[in-house]
């Protein structure tokens, strides 16, 4: 008896679990429909984001989606993959490169050994990537919750794009102190 009414709670958490990102995924297509004002570019692109992934079904074709972004993702000049662009407290081998575009926008390059990995980082690149130092330091990366990256990945994996979104933060602070 114990045993089915735990049963019977542990489907209904899971059913308003399903139902919270439910919600939440059509409230961000809305959002992105109406083009609220006052959404930045970078909060823009990570809604673009969310609405892209709120069309997938499960975390099966999350994951090949961004497996998938993983496999488009330009590589990075050898030349570039060395030790001191390589992130650190990733499980993966990931090289992140930054570097200044004539209008002061920051443009990162990067590339991994891992697919998986790869498509992460091409997520964070599409909404970091070509933007002000400033631009950068001040958007926190919602669509990693926004599309369930917070509560799907590994713990290893979740360590991982930390350190690259760090990273990220760290190029753009030593670019806006060198006057970007």
């Amino acid at each position: 008896m114990r045993q089915e009414e735990e049963e019977r709670e542990g489907g209904s958490r899971e059913k308003g679990a399903e139902l919270y990102e439910y919600l939440e995924t059509q409230l961000a297509k809305l959002a992105t429909a109406l083009n609220v004002p006052g959404m930045s570019e970078l909060e823009q692109r990570q809604q673009d984001i969310v609405t892209e992934f709120s069309d997938l079904r499960g975390w099966e074709g999350k994951y090949k989606k961004i497996i998938d972004l993983g496999k488009e993702l330009e590589a990075l000049d050898d030349s570039l993959k060395s030790d001191n662009l390589k992130i650190k407290g990733c499980q993966s081998q990931v090289w992140l490169h930054a570097s200044l575009s004539p209008e002061k926008k920051v443009i990162f390059q990067a590339d991994s050994d891992a697919l998986i990995v790869k498509g992460l980082v091409s997520l964070l690149l599409r909404v970091y990537s070509n933007a002000s130092a400033d631009e950068i330091l001040a958007a926190e990366p919602d669509f990693v919750k926004g599309i369930g990256l917070d509560s799907h990945l590994s713990p290893s994996r979740t360590n991982g794009l930390h350190a690259m979104i760090k990273q990220i933060k760290y190029y753009a602070a030593a670019l806006k102190a060198l006057g970007a």
